[in-house]
């Protein structure tokens, strides 16, 4: 049975109002790692979605 590494990426809006996702994936742990630095950093809805392989995230409007 093949192992199957989930990847994941962020989109969040910074302090300023700029929406904002992530240009790389990360595995669970750092995903979850980086959005508690975006939200120590006063980001607001900061999210974690599952991606696919290659997908690249688009902010929120």
């Amino acid at each position: 049975m093949p192992i199957t590494m989930k990847n994941f990426g962020l989109t969040w809006t910074d302090p300023a109002g700029k929406a904002w996702a992530s240009g790389v994936s990360y595995d669970k742990a750092s995903a979850e790692n980086r959005q508690a630095r975006l939200v120590a950093e006063r980001c607001k809805d900061v999210e974690i979605i599952e991606t696919e392989p290659g997908q690249v995230l688009q902010p929120r409007k």
